[in-house]
């Protein structure tokens, strides 16, 4: 191939573009509430209460945030 051939070949287009969600500190609190229900298995049943409650609550936004994200995607996507 000649120099010149070489500049006129075109780079293909871009691929699909990546989607990364955002930072978020739902999915440390959601593993707190699972050690905490853990750990109050051996301590206490309060702390398996407020683990389990913090578990299902941080599990609930983190779904909705999942589903949230999902619709605002390209419908090609």
């Amino acid at each position: 191939m000649s120099p010149e051939s070489v500049r006129e070949i075109e780079a293909p287009p871009a691929g699909e573009e990546l989607h990364l969600p955002g930072p978020s500190v739902v999915p440390l609190l959601n593993a707190t509430g699972i050690a905490l229900a853990l750990v109050g298995l051996t301590l206490s049943w309060w702390l398996v209460g407020g683990g389990a409650l913090l578990f299902l609550v941080t599990a609930a936004v983190w779904i909705r945030h999942t589903i949230r994200d999902i619709d605002e995607l390209p419908l090609e996507h």
